[in-house]
């Protein structure tokens, strides 16, 4: 054989072997692939496509998996493809760079980019409350004076628990400047609490729930009990979207309704949302949903999730005090309201009946 198509013959044995790691490390690419030949085949249109809404594996965001799930359940496929990410920087790219139409993302981060002119629209809220400040079981830290001087990690410069620092701090009579505050991913939370780097910790769940859970974190306060209402992370979808495709907009709004009513109807629901996301969405072991869903069962609430005008006022001015927003985008600007509005009036919660589940 000649060097020529010895060379030829490796090159093909190199692109099967490259192309194989590609299609298994990044699986959505391929479907990409599949489903753009299937439009240039007829098969289907770009209209017809099922879009991608990105979610990260937090209780913020549960009404995404749990949405998809009991869709499959009843009529065997999802209304969209959930895209699960790792981190709040990955989720963002993923949407400016338009892989995403819609995504679960945070309130002051989506408010900042339509201050930045990108063409972003709050459609939908992703819960309410779920969120608390954790300290160490042994530290004798009581009350918000006491964290005084203190090392407080928060999510990063856009997550609202940096807004619910700055909100009890003020009620508190104290400011930013009487604590230490740190931006820390919130998965890193749990190990940092633990070795005391930190004096105390916020973010979403599940992460403050681990600290307890595991038996070295002790509650502080809920959010539920020093800002009722809270809202952490919202559903915004790009403006094209819902000029193009309106439909698909309010079928996603609709089930992510859905999902929050089934999940707030009884406990049973969410100790099977904790099972079936944890294992099929999350990657996590179930232990930790079934605890922060039922440690009190309204730590975290999905009902009452219309965008209202006052609740982003106050994150407005909150974001503004803390140098994180500029205040050139007001709640018209960034805010959908038809959608829930639509939702209200026809969305009931899914008759989907789940697995009798004990309480753990």
């Amino acid at each position: 054989m000649s060097i020529r198509k010895t060379l030829l013959l490796w090159a093909g044995a190199w692109l099967i072997v490259i192309t194989g790691l590609h299609a298994k490390l990044n699986p959505d690419a391929i479907e990409g692939m599949r489903e753009y030949f299937d439009v240039m085949r007829g098969k289907k249109t770009v209209e017809t496509e099922r879009f991608k809404v990105g979610f990260l594996p937090v209780t913020c965001h549960l009404t995404c998996p749990v949405t998809d799930f009991i869709n499959k359940q009843d009529k065997g496929e999802g209304l969209f493809q959930p895209l699960r990410f790792n981190s709040w920087p990955e989720l963002k790219e993923a949407y400016l760079a338009k892989q995403t139409p819609a995504t679960f993302i945070l309130a002051p981060m989506a408010i900042a980019l339509r201050e930045q002119g990108v063409p972003i629209k709050i459609v939908y809220l992703g819960h309410r409350d779920g969120s608390a400040v954790m300290v160490h079981t042994d530290s004798n830290i009581r009350s918000m004076q006491d964290l005084r001087g203190k090392r407080v990690a928060v999510p990063n410069r856009y997550s609202n628990q940096r807004l619910l620092m700055f909100r009890a701090l003020k009620q508190a009579g104290m400011t930013v400047d009487d604590i230490k505050l740190v931006e820390m991913p919130p998965p890193d939370m749990p190990a940092a609490l633990h070795a005391k780097a930190v004096d105390a910790i916020s973010s979403g769940e599940p992460f403050m729930g681990q600290t307890e859970l595991d038996g070295y974190g002790r509650v502080l306060w809920l959010t539920k009990d020093v800002w009722p209402g809270f809202i952490s992370c919202v559903l915004a979808v790009r403006e094209d979207v819902i000029q193009n495709r309106r439909a698909d907009v309010q079928a996603l709004v609709d089930g992510i309704a859905k999902s929050g009513k089934w999940l707030d109807q009884n406990i049973n629901n969410r100790m099977d949302a904790a099972q079936f996301v944890s294992k099929n969405y999350y990657m996590q072991d179930p232990r930790l949903l079934t605890f922060v869903l039922s440690k009190p069962p309204d730590r975290v609430k999905y009902t009452s999730l219309s965008p209202l005008r006052k609740d982003f006022e106050e994150i407005e001015m909150l974001g503004k005090a803390s140098g994180i927003l500029e205040g050139t985008a007001r709640f018209d600007d960034y805010v959908d309201t038809s959608f829930a509005e639509s939702a209200n009036k026809s969305a009931d919660s899914w008759n989907y009946q789940a697995p009798i589940h004990p309480v753990q």
